[in-house]
């Protein structure tokens, strides 16, 4: 099962900073960060439109050039870094998880990724079209569709984009909702799953992966629930 670091990892770092992306890339198989672009173009990875809530700064963040963004406390010393340092750290080591928060930048984001392809790219959005767009200008990277409100038809929405999973809000998702999915050939990889109790169900249900604030916890957590399985495996065929 996939472990998709949240904003590289949340609970343990500054978010989308390369702090919280190496504490991440420790445990999780992929790293997610949120992309946007700067007043000179520059893609960075940043959650929020503007810089206020995770920085020292304040205005929107197509309010400053990249210069002025790095001057920036983005927490613990950490300064909010551009996709390219991204893709440098995680490149070799980690799959990516790129969200566009901005439709319109996919071209530019796009090529960004194409100079340094990571070995696993999700290129995902809340955006449709997005979506859309970044399948068509990297058909080889797999697209997938977020979505936190209900949708009448949220397979039939992702396959209309040409998307190749679906990446639900956790209280979204059912085992009705994998089995359509999974008919439609589509992966289904919820977010955010943060306790024993919403992976376990995750399994049972039938995902692929999931999205966590705390990957590292996320991963010890499988890990011994494969041990236990081991040891009671055992302990059958013993009695047997």
């Amino acid at each position: 099962m996939l472990i998709i670091g949240h904003r590289g990892a949340r609970a343990l770092g500054p978010e989308n900073t390369l702090r919280a992306l190496r504490t991440g890339m420790a445990c999780a198989d992929l790293v997610e960060v949120d992309v946007r672009l700067t007043k000179d173009g520059i893609v960075v990875a940043i959650h929020d439109a503007a810089v206020d809530r995770t920085t020292d700064g304040t205005g929107p963040v197509k309010g400053f050039t990249i210069e002025e963004l790095k001057r920036l406390d983005a927490g613990g010393g950490e300064t909010i870094p551009t996709l390219s340092e991204v893709i440098d750290l995680v490149r070799g080591q980690t799959g990516l998880v790129v969200e566009f928060k901005e439709p319109g930048t996919e071209a530019i984001v796009v090529s960004v990724l194409m100079d340094r392809m990571p070995e696993r790219l999700f290129l995902v959005s809340f955006h449709p079209e997005s979506v859309s767009m970044a399948k068509k200008l990297l058909p080889g990277a797999q697209a997938g569709l977020i979505y936190s409100q209900e949708i009448v038809d949220p397979v039939g929405l992702a396959r209309s984009v040409e998307a190749d999973l679906i990446l639900p809000r956790w209280d979204r998702v059912s085992r009705e909702l994998v089995d359509q999915a999974h008919n439609a050939g589509l992966l289904v990889v919820p977010w955010l799953l943060n306790t024993p109790e919403d992976i376990e169900e995750a399994i049972r249900i039938g995902v692929e992966g999931f999205s966590s604030d705390d990957p590292c916890a996320a991963r010890r957590y499988l890990e011994g629930m494969g041990e236990e399985r081991r040891v009671l495996s055992g302990i059958s065929r013993t009695g047997s």
